[in-house]
């Protein structure tokens, strides 16, 4: 039975950039088996062949990010899923980041769970989402927000395939490699598209920031970690429970 490789194991047999593998994927260079949407896999001898017939093997360009400030929706959807990373464009950029850590996603699990719960009374009719969803707000920004909430009063933003408008809460969770990106840069782009409510989670350092929109700019309006009482003035009724929240269990 012939091996199907993926793209990574045939950029290192090929000694090629795994952004050439996918180059070469998407002009339909090289012959691609799909297991699934945006899951490919390949047969070493087919694609040698194909590549010796176009003279290919060792022709290298510089990598698909080089094309920086132009990224839009419709590139965004050509682009191959990679595992172990997951993408957004910010701003027409196309930013590569490795997958969320186990802490991480302890911390949006139970956050979630939390939030789920108070929605479930605070607007019935509303609905939580976690990535891997995309957020489209302008052509060249497409976000992954690590929690999302749309109100039964801004459904309409709502397609089959992805969130199209600002929803009412955005939560991003901050890991090493994205705290800058998520306290600048995102934060701009949320404000300058409305979103009401901009939480920032570090489990790092177990802190909640909330954020409401004033006045065209973000406003604090409260900061805690485990121990802290959960305060909100417009959510009095959300009693989030930090210390579960950040509540990080030793490994063995």
């Amino acid at each position: 039975m012939v091996k199907l490789l993926t793209a990574q194991e045939l950029a290192e047999v090929l000694s090629l950039s795994v952004d050439t593998v996918w180059r070469y994927t998407r002009q339909k260079k090289i012959p691609v088996v799909e297991l699934g949407q945006k899951q490919y896999r390949y047969k070493k001898e087919a694609v040698l062949a194909a590549l010796a017939a176009d003279d290919l093997t060792v022709k290298e360009k510089p990598p698909v990010y080089s094309k920086q400030g132009n990224y839009t929706y419709e590139d965004y959807l050509q682009f191959p899923e990679e595992p172990g990373y997951r993408f957004e464009v910010i701003e027409g950029i196309l930013v590569k980041e490795p997958s969320p850590s186990i802490h991480h996603q302890r911390v949006s699990r139970e956050l979630g769970r939390q939030l789920m719960d108070f929605i479930d009374d605070f607007d019935p009719e509303g609905e939580l989402f976690f990535a891997p969803l995309d957020v489209t707000l302008t052509g060249k920004n497409v976000l992954q927000p690590d929690i999302l909430f749309v109100s039964a009063a801004r459904k309409e933003i709502m397609r089959e395939e992805r969130i199209d408008g600002p929803c009412d809460l955005v939560v991003e969770i901050m890991s090493p490699s994205s705290r800058r990106k998520d306290r600048l840069r995102k934060m701009e782009i949320y404000r300058k598209a409305e979103i009401p409510h901009y939480w920032l989670v570090d489990p790092e350092e177990n802190t909640l920031e909330a954020f409401k929109l004033k006045d065209e700019c973000y406003t604090l309006v409260f900061v805690g970690g485990p121990g802290d009482e959960f305060s909100h003035p417009e959510f009095p009724e959300l009693d989030l429970n930090l210390d579960k929240v950040f509540y990080r269990p030793r490994f063995k």
